[in-house]
């Protein structure tokens, strides 16, 4: 990261959210975030958020909006956890106002925190003054949220899972690209409830690994998911990917019905909107359906096929809203914003 990037401790940084194809669902070290599994994900082209951090050497307390309102609770006190991370690494005691501007729905099952905190470990890394390669980033913005990890990066991206317990175990968990073939998938993103989850994503993860009987066995079937996955992208075959990323998805919510008590995110109109990629599938349009702790379903498919894809979820879910994204780019600063 280039000092050109950087104005007198100000620097803006945008991200996007990513969707996983094969899951990230339960920690095996929460104070480092550390997944208990592998997770491969693609980077979307929309719901961009953007940070701005900038250091007030004469303040108390940091400052934390989001869409200009203050940020409260739990969740600025992750923002505030996160800064005294990077003030740590920088060996600085300044505080700092960030502010930040969210186009996806926050808490939603959308990957706002991937988005978020992906911005947010760019632009803090250069306020700061930190020298941060994109691996480096990626290990930061871990720390924030685990799925921003791979949000630092653009297109498709493997999140390892590390090594819990030895001494590297930080530097051992981090994302990188994955090299795919030629393909032009796309994402149609059926929101049919953009309200904040009942249930939040990291409480839903400690009672489906404390008490849910499945998890352990999907855990394990994921690992031959992830080997498969990387394969099917490798040759560019969208059929196989979509297949692996369907299996994986209600496979993790399964093991979350199976909780105890269960954690059940999937609706009546989240059913409708898989029962119509079914339908879309026997009428000979590849479509695959794949969703994250929320409500709402992400249909995978051909380029070519979305905006038919979309007309048919579209259908499914009226009164919601339905967006078709394509691979997006990884996490950078903004030059000349400041």
């Amino acid at each position: 990261m280039s000092a050109e990037h950087r104005s007198n401790g100000s620097a803006t940084a945008v991200a996007h959210p990513n969707i996983a194809l094969i899951k990230y669902w339960g920690k095996s070290d929460e104070q480092l975030v550390l997944p208990r599994t592998d997770s491969l994900s693609m980077t979307l082209d929309i719901f961009p958020t953007t940070t701005r951090v900038r250091l007030v050497p004469e303040a108390e307390h940091d400052e934390v909006t989001l869409g200009g309102a203050p940020l409260e609770g739990e969740a600025r006190r992750r923002v505030v956890a996160f800064l005294d991370l990077v003030r740590e690494r920088a060996g600085s005691s300044q505080r700092a106002v960030v502010a930040t501007e969210n186009t996806v729905p926050t808490g939603a099952g959308l990957a706002s925190s991937a988005s978020g905190f992906a911005a947010l470990a760019v632009a803090a890394s250069a306020a700061y003054g930190l020298d941060s390669d994109p691996t480096a980033l990626s290990r930061l913005a871990r720390r924030g949220s685990g799925s921003a990890s791979r949000s630092v990066f653009g297109d498709f991206a493997i999140w390892h899972a590390g090594r819990p317990g030895e001494a590297d175990a930080d530097l051992s968990s981090y994302a990188e690209p994955v090299t795919t073939g030629e393909f032009a998938p796309a994402l149609v993103i059926a929101v049919v409830n953009a309200g904040p989850k009942a249930v939040s994503s990291r409480a839903a993860m400690r009672r489906t690994v404390d008490t849910s009987p499945l998890y352990e066995p999907w855990a394990a079937s994921s690992k031959d998911d992830l080997a498969e996955m990387r394969e099917a992208l490798l040759k560019g075959d969208l059929d196989a990917v979509g297949e692996i990323a369907e299996r994986n998805a209600l496979g993790m919510h399964a093991t979350m019905l199976a909780a105890r008590p269960a954690v059940r995110y999937l609706s009546a109109p989240t059913l409708t909107v898989l029962d119509s990629v079914l339908q879309l599938r026997r009428d000979g349009v590849p479509a695959y359906a794949t969703m994250d702790a929320g409500p709402n379903v992400k249909v995978l498919c051909h380029r070519k096929d979305a905006e038919r894809v979309a007309a048919v979820v579209r259908g499914a879910v009226p009164g919601g809203s339905v967006h078709v994204a394509g691979p997006g780019p990884g996490a950078r600063l903004l030059n000349g914003a400041a």
